[in-house]
């Protein structure tokens, strides 16, 4: 094998290279991390199988198959990867739709899901689309999560209460709940208030235990000692035992047209997560991270969920978390824990079948505590009015239109915010550093020195066809404002990497303008692709005469020369 393949190799595959290196002294905490991890894995399955409205199961299935294949290509030493709050309240949601409540072909469109969003992750990572994550804002996202936050709950709260749930819009949700508190179970509502008192207790006092699965295992004992059927408790029901042949979902053409714009918000959401934790992780404690190769996780993980009868999964905060302080020394303690989940799902899963929904309400209620982010909230409203405006249009667009719709509205707003800022580049006023024949921003340097008859302008992004109108009216409109108007403006374009066709021809219009009210123009300090626009659009003598070897500095030295008058001039004067 050559070096070069080699490379590549282990680039595709990260856990050769750590696998090779691995010392038997880190077995030990990756084994008591994966059990611990494990522990908080089965219970999150379980409810967020249900946020789906798809059988306990298919969230086994999920963390199972995903988990056995994310930590073979994943770059981030702590990421996991699980079925989340989010993606799997997405997919109850548009599937219900899709179906028209026909839920005997949800297992099969979901797996289906998984499916098409690991196309689209091995697209991603060929096309290296990694960086695509970061244009969905970190406001977007707050405002997303809160909605998903109310919307969760708005499912879940006539579970804990013990009557049948609405499927619809968080509002249509919430009616329904109010107008149906009188068929509230008693038994259901004080276990559930019981399960949620102590993981409140134990999310306060015992952090990074697996209280949520001891609270499990209590809810499934009391069942079973207790005959709480009789008294109106619903349970989950049976759980099947083994694991089902990796197979491709039965599906049809028209299934996959109807599942693209879900399966696309699914790797959305995922991606975004996924990319977070690692970059998370990647400050706190060092190396690069990246995107493109969670990708290629995400879908290898996302293939086999799919072939294996789950939902889509991506990788997951708090499970990430309790991973990182469990210890972890590699990600092999991702492994170890769906090799737990594999001994639960072949021997033991038919004890969960005896579990109470409202126990499993209670776990789901508290887990999404971490997406309601108030605090960043407060903390836009305060310091960034325009960022708290786009959070609630996320936020609110969640609750009125639904998740699927609600994630293309937060990319559709990221996109907007981007053109936004983008459209409107800073156009600073230079003056000289007192003592040098350098120039800066005014506005930030009130000692700077102006210089007489001369205003310096700098635009401080590339020059592109939807910003160069702004940027000519932010420099027209300090030299109109300006008494007396300068003889010459300087327009320095060292902060543009870029000008295409439409902006070289605009700011030679803008020239002739000035020219034509007597000033003088003159661009300087363009680099070298910037001056290959002007010569090749044939703008450079309007410009001013664009080279490499004149600066700011240079420019003024040389129209304070010109407008000194010359010996003869003054002599012939007298």
């Amino acid at each position: 094998m050559r070096p070069n393949d080699k490379t590549c190799w282990e680039t595709a595959f990260p856990a050769v290279t750590w696998l090779r290196n691995y010392h038997l002294a880190w077995l030990r905490l990756d084994l008591l991390t994966g059990v611990t991890l494990a522990a908080y894995l089965l219970p999150a399955a379980l409810g967020d199988a249900s946020l789906a409205n798809l059988p306990p199961e298919v969230g086994l299935y999920a963390c199972l198959f995903g988990g056995l294949t994310f930590w073979i290509f994943c770059g981030s030493r702590y990421t996991v990867v699980s079925v989340t709050s989010a993606i799997s309240l997405v997919i109850g949601s548009s599937l219900g739709e899709i179906t028209g409540g026909n839920s005997a072909r949800f297992g099969a469109l979901a797996a289906g899901t998984a499916l098409l969003v690991s196309l689209i992750a091995f697209v991603a990572w060929l096309a290296k689309a990694g960086v695509l994550v970061h244009f969905i804002s970190e406001s977007v996202m707050t405002g997303f999560k809160c909605g998903v936050a109310l919307f969760l709950a708005s499912t879940q709260l006539p579970k804990l209460f013990g009557f049948h749930a609405a499927h619809g819009s968080f509002w249509a949700n919430t009616g329904f709940f109010f107008n149906h508190l009188n068929e509230t179970n008693t038994t259901s509502l004080l276990i559930g208030a019981i399960a949620l008192a102590l993981l409140m207790f134990g999310k306060i006092f015992l952090k990074h235990e697996p209280v949520a699965l001891f609270v499990v295992i209590g809810g499934i004992i009391a069942a079973s000692t207790l005959p709480l059927e009789m008294h109106g408790v619903k349970l989950i029901g049976a759980v099947p035992q083994g694991i089902p042949p990796l197979k491709v979902p039965p599906l049809y053409w028209r299934d996959l047209n109807q599942l693209l714009p879900l399966a696309l918000a699914c790797f959305l959401l995922g991606a975004v997560e996924t990319a977070a934790i690692g970059r998370m992780f990647a400050a706190k404690h060092g190396g690069r991270f990246d995107a493109n190769q969670e990708n290629l996780a995400l879908a290898a993980s996302n293939l086999f969920a799919g072939l294996g009868g789950g939902l889509p999964v991506s990788g997951g905060t708090s499970q990430s978390l309790v991973n990182e302080e469990g210890g972890a020394k590699t990600p092999l303690s991702t492994a170890l824990a769906a090799v737990f989940i594999l001994v639960v799902v072949l021997f033991f899963s038919r004890l969960l079948s005896a579990l109470p929904q409202p126990v499993l309400a209670a776990v789901v209620l508290v887990a999404i505590a971490g997406l309601l982010n108030l605090s960043t909230l407060k903390e836009l409203w305060l310091n960034d009015r325009s960022e708290f405006v786009v959070a609630m249009a996320a936020f609110a667009g969640v609750l009125t239109f639904g998740l699927l719709r609600g994630v293309m509205l937060g990319a559709l707003i990221s996109l907007v915010q981007l053109v936004r800022v983008s459209s409107r580049p800073h156009v600073a006023l230079l003056g000289r550093i007192p003592g040098t024949r350098r120039f800066s921003d005014c506005d930030r340097h009130s000692d700077n020195e102006l210089i007489p008859n001369v205003m310096i302008l700098r635009p401080e992004s590339a020059i592109v066809y939807f910003n160069v109108d702004n940027v000519c009216d932010a420099i027209l409109s300090r030299v109109h404002v300006e008494s007396p108007p300068p003889k010459l403006v300087i327009v320095d374009l060292s902060a543009a990497p870029l000008v295409d066709m439409q902006s070289a021809h605009t700011l030679a219009s803008m020239a002739d303008e000035l020219r034509a009210i007597s000033i003088r123009f003159q661009a300087v300090e363009p680099r070298s692709s910037v001056r290959d626009r002007f010569r090749h659009e044939g703008v450079d003598s309007k410009l001013g005469g664009v080279n490499r070897f004149t600066s700011v500095a240079d420019a003024i030295d040389h129209f304070v020369g010109e407008s000194k008058p010359s010996a003869a001039a003054i002599k012939s004067e007298r």
